[in-house]
């Protein structure tokens, strides 16, 4: 088998195992379950990958890349910082809502006893605050944007995210998410007070 062969086989397994890890959860997912939704045999499954956590780890690594291109697309593909912001927001939200495991993973303490959960969780904090900070830097610039503190402004945008992540997913007001998001904009845009 070629290294392209195998690479398919490897990807076609981390596709299905994303399908059961979504449906069932971490702990209550096994080998067998991986195999039968990839086609696989559970023999087949260990010749890829070592154990469940190792290919759980190559599920939320790849939705991390996913989360990450998704986000970058949507920023790259507006000019002005204040549209970049708005498509950077929807995109996560949106993105976010997409890839269960990875929210899984991120959120679930339960899962924390996988040392690459944490190091995921860090990597993809450390690389939405530069994407926020980019675009504030940017409207700043351009004489936009009004910034004290561009570190503690960018850490506040993604952690106000985070935060409406719990009523918006868990709580399913996923049906609602335009209305948050544009809520959320204005008041990074404008604030609160008149003016």
């Amino acid at each position: 088998m070629t290294e392209q062969e195998k690479d398919y086989v490897r990807e076609q397994i981390v596709n299905a195992a994303a399908m059961v890890f979504g449906r069932f959860g971490f702990k209550k997912t096994t080998m067998d379950e991986i195999g039968l939704a990839a086609g696989k045999g559970k023999t087949a499954i260990y010749y890829y990958f070592k154990s469940k956590e190792d290919v759980f780890r190559a599920v939320v690594e790849k939705e991390a890349i996913q989360l990450e291109k998704s986000l970058l697309e949507a920023i790259n593909s507006k000019d002005s910082p204040e549209d970049k912001l708005k498509a950077y927001v929807y995109a996560r939200m949106r993105t976010m809502l997409s890839l269960s495991n990875f929210y899984d993973a991120i959120k679930n303490e339960l899962l924390d006893h996988l040392p690459f959960i944490n190091n995921i969780r860090k990597e993809t904090d450390q690389k939405e605050l530069e994407m926020v900070k980019v675009i504030l830097q940017d409207g700043l610039n351009k004489g936009i944007f009004q910034v004290r503190d561009l570190d503690f402004a960018a850490i506040t945008i993604v952690t106000t995210l985070k935060g409406l992540e719990i009523p918006l997913f868990v709580e399913n007001k996923v049906q609602d998410l335009t209305i948050y998001i544009d809520h959320l904009i204005y008041l990074i845009c404008y604030g609160l007070f008149k003016r």
